[in-house]
C-alpha cells in the first residue's frame, strides 16, 4: 500500500488527495500524518526536504513533491486522466498548475512570516512583494477563468486548492473582487465532492 505523508492543513496534500480520490486511488493510499517541524519526524529521511506531501512506494522509494505525486498517480490509473494527452490541452493545465502553486507558494510564504517573526519584525516590502503576486494572478484567472475538465485536470484541481487554501487562511477576501472565480469554485465544489472532505481544520 502506498503511504501519503500529509497534513490537515496543506494545501499541497489537498491537492494530492483531491486527484486520489479523482482517479479512484484512495483506496491504495494509507494517510499518514506528520509534523514538518519536529526534527524527529520520519518525513526528513523519506523526503530530504523535509517537506510534504511526501508518497512512500511500495518498495520504499519516495516521490515529491504534488506536481511529481500527480503525475504519478495520473501513471498509476493509466494516463491520460489528469494530465491531458494531447500537447495543447497538456500545457494549457500545466500551465495553469504552475499559476495556482505560485498563488499557494506566495500564500504559504506569507503565513511563515507571520508564524516565525513577532510582528515587530514582519518585513512589510516582503508580504506586500507575496501579495501582489497573489493579487495578479487571481487578475488574470478572473479575465480569463478555465473551464474544469472531465474529470478534472491537474490545474482545475491547483485552482481549486489554491482558492480553498485563501479561503482558510486568509478569510476569503479575494471573494470580493473575483466573482467568476467564486462562481468556478462553486462548480468545481459541486462536481467533486472530495473538495469538501479534504477542507482544512
Amino acid at each position: 500500500m502506498l503511504i501519503l505523508r500529509t497534513s490537515s492543513t496543506s494545501p499541497f496534500v489537498r491537492k494530492v488527495r483531491i486527484a486520489a480520490n479523482i482517479l479512484g486511488l484512495m483506496d491504495k493510499i494509507r494517510l499518514e500524518p506528520s509534523d514538518t517541524l519536529d526534527p524527529g519526524d520520519s518525513v526528513r529521511n523519506q523526503n530530504p526536504l523535509g517537506k510534504i506531501p511526501t508518497l512512500v512506494l511500495d518498495d520504499g522509494t519516495t516521490l515529491f513533491d504534488s506536481r511529481v505525486i500527480l503525475e504519478y498517480f495520473d501513471q498509476l490509473a493509466g494516463g491520460g486522466k489528469i494530465i491531458p494527452l494531447s500537447a495543447k490541452e497538456r500545457f494549457e493545465a500545466l500551465r495553469l498548475q504552475a499559476l495556482a502553486d505560485g498563488i499557494l507558494d506566495a500564500g504559504v510564504l506569507r503565513v511563515y512570516e507571520s508564524r516565525f517573526r513577532p510582528v515587530e519584525k514582519h518585513e512589510p516590502k516582503w508580504i506586500e512583494h507575496q501579495t501582489d503576486k497573489i493579487g495578479r494572478a487571481l487578475g488574470a484567472l478572473e479575465a480569463a477563468s478555465p473551464v474544469i475538465g472531465t474529470p478534472p485536470n491537474v490545474g482545475d484541481i491547483s485552482l481549486a486548492s489554491a482558492l480553498g487554501y485563501l479561503d482558510f487562511r486568509f478569510d476569503g477576501v479575494w471573494r470580493k473582487n473575483h466573482p467568476k472565480l467564486v462562481k468556478w469554485l462553486g462548480e468545481f465544489a459541486e462536481k467533486v465532492p472530495s473538495f469538501a472532505e479534504t477542507k482544512p481544520h
